[in-house]
C-alpha cells in the first residue's frame, strides 16, 4: 500500500469516524474509495472530501448541500461556482445559527428566572415551617 492509500481503520482514527460512517458516505457517493475485493483504500481526495464533509456537517449543511458544493469542485471554472455557492450556504447558516443563539439566550434568562423564583418559593417556606 502506497501513502497516498488509507485503509478503513486508519481513517476512521485519523478522523475519529466509525466504519459505519465511511460506508454510509460511501453509499451517499460523497466518497469513492478504491476497492481491492472487500478492502476499501481511501485516496487523498477521499481525505479532503471526509474534512469537508465533516466541517460541513459540523457547521449544519445538509448531505445534499455538501454534495452539491463537492460536486461543483471538478467544474473547472477554478472553483469560483463552488466558492460562491458555499458562501451563500454558509451565510444563510450562520444567520440561522445566530437567530438560534438568540432564542436559547432568551430560554436561558427565562430558566433562570423560573430558578431564582422557584428558589425564593422554596427559602420562604422553609421560613414558615420553622417559625
Amino acid at each position: 500500500m502506497t501513502d497516498d492509500l488509507m485503509t478503513i481503520r486508519q481513517m476512521c482514527d485519523a478522523f475519529a469516524v466509525t466504519p459505519r460512517t465511511l460506508r454510509f458516505y460511501e453509499q451517499k457517493e460523497l466518497l469513492s474509495p478504491v476497492r481491492e475485493g472487500q478492502k476499501r483504500l481511501f485516496t487523498r481526495r477521499d481525505r479532503a472530501r471526509l474534512k469537508l464533509i465533516l466541517r460541513g456537517k459540523r457547521f449544519g449543511f445538509s448531505l445534499e448541500e455538501i454534495r452539491q458544493l463537492l460536486d461543483l469542485y471538478a467544474r473547472g471554472d477554478a472553483q469560483q461556482e463552488q466558492l460562491t455557492r458555499t458562501h451563500e450556504i454558509a451565510t444563510e447558516r450562520l444567520t440561522e445559527l445566530r437567530t438560534q443563539r438568540a432564542e436559547l439566550d432568551a430560554a436561558i434568562r427565562d430558566l433562570e428566572d423560573q430558578l431564582s423564583f422557584v428558589s425564593e418559593t422554596i427559602a420562604g417556606l422553609r421560613k414558615t415551617d420553622a417559625a
